[in-house]
C-alpha cells in the first residue's frame, strides 16, 4: 500500500519537494502558514489539511520542512499540532534545517506518543528540491528509515543514515560549515582578482579547471560577476544555520573559529538589509571593505 504523506512548509524548497512526492505517485495532503502556498499544491491535485494536526490523522508519513527550531517546535508539539494528530504507524520526518538537541527532545515527545521521528535535512538547494537530487542525511531508527526511504527518494538522489536522533542534523551543520567557508575563499579569490586588475571570468576559467574549484567557484562566482543575487539558499538561512552550528559546537567543545567569522560577515549582510538575497551575496562584505565591485 502506498503511503499517504502530509507535507508542512511550502516555501522555496518545500513546493518543488511536495510536487516530486505528487509526481512519484504519493496521495498528498499540505498545510503552511500562508495560503498561497497551500492554494498552488491544491491546484496540482493536493488536499488540504486544516491545521498540522489534521494533515497528521490523514496521512501515514508527514514531513515538515519550515524556518527553524521553534517553528518546528510549533507545528509539532504546539496547538494543533501533529502530536494531536497521533495514530497507529505514524511517522513524522523533519527536513527543516534546526537544532540536533531540539531535534532529539522533540523525538522523545514523539516517541512517548507513538510516533516515530526521523530527522533528515537536505542539501542541495532549491534547485536540488525542484529536480529531486537533493542529498538527504539522516537521523534516527535505520528500521524507520527503510519504511521511509521510497518517500524520500522521491526528493532526493542521495540518502545517508548518520545515525541515532540528531546525528542527521548534526551532519547537515557539518555541511553548512563546509558551504559557507567555501563560498567565503571562493569570494575572496574574486575580490583578489579584481583588485589586481584580472578579468573575474579569466580566473574562473583557470581556478575551475584545477584544485581551486568547488561547487560555489563553478555555479556562483559567475552569478557575482553578472551582479545576480537572486537566492538559491538565501543569507538569512545561511546565517541561521552557521548560528545552530556555533551553538552545537559550544556544546561539544569543537572549535569553530572559521564558522564564526563567516557568521558575522553574513549577520553583518542581513543588518544591512540583504536577508534575502541569495549566499552569493557574501562577496558584497568583502566588496566593502576593498571598496571595490566585482564585474
Amino acid at each position: 500500500m502506498t503511503e499517504r504523506i502530509g507535507f508542512i512548509g511550502l516555501g522555496i524548497m518545500g513546493r518543488p519537494m511536495a510536487r516530486n512526492l505528487m509526481k512519484a505517485g504519493f496521495t498528498l495532503t499540505v498545510w503552511n502558514r500562508s495560503q498561497p502556498g497551500i492554494d498552488e499544491l491544491v491546484k496540482e491535485g493536493a488536499a488540504k489539511g486544516s491545521s498540522p494536526a489534521d494533515v497528521a490523522r490523514r496521512s501515514d508519513v508527514v514531513i515538515t520542512i519550515v524556518g527553524d527550531s521553534p517553528d518546528v517546535e510549533e507545528v509539532v508539539l504546539g496547538p494543533r499540532g501533529i502530536i494531536e494528530g497521533a495514530h497507529r504507524g505514524l511517522a513524522h520526518v523533519d527536513m527543516t534545517t534546526m537544532s540536533p538537541a531540539v531535534t532529539r527532545r522533540i523525538a522523545e515527545r514523539l516517541g512517548e506518543a507513538g510516533i516515530e521521528m526521523l530527522d533528515a535535512p537536505v542539501s542541495g538547494g532549491q534547485q536540488g528540491a525542484t529536480d529531486g537530487t537533493l542529498s538527504i542525511m539522516v537521523g534516527g531508527r535505520e528500521e524507520t528509515l527503510e519504511r521511509c526511504r521510497p518517500v524520500l527518494g522521491a526528493m532526493g538522489r542521495k540518502i545517508v543514515h548518520c545515525g541515532p536522533s540528531g546525528a542527521g542534523q548534526t551532519v547537515k551543520l557539518c555541511n553548512q560549515i563546509a558551504v559557507a567557508l567555501t563560498n567565503l575563499g571562493m569570494c575572496e579569490a574574486l575580490v583578489f582578482a579584481a583588485r589586481s586588475g584580472i578579468d573575474p571570468r579569466v580566473m574562473i576559467e583557470a581556478v575551475s579547471a584545477g584544485a581551486g574549484t568547488s561547487w560555489q567557484m563553478e555555479n556562483l562566482a559567475p552569478r557575482i560577476v553578472e551582479r545576480d543575487f537572486r537566492p538559491g539558499f538565501k543569507v538569512a538561512h545561511q546565517g541561521k544555520d552557521l548560528r545552530l552550528a556555533l551553538e552545537a559546537g559550544e556544546r561539544v567543545a569543537s572549535p569553530l573559529p572559521g564558522t564564526g567569522l563567516v557568521q558575522q560577515m553574513f549577520a553583518a549582510l542581513e543588518t544591512d538589509g540583504l536577508g534575502e538575497e541569495g549566499t552569493q551575496a557574501l562577496v558584497k562584505a568583502l566588496e566593502r571593505l576593498a571598496d571595490l565591485e566585482v564585474q
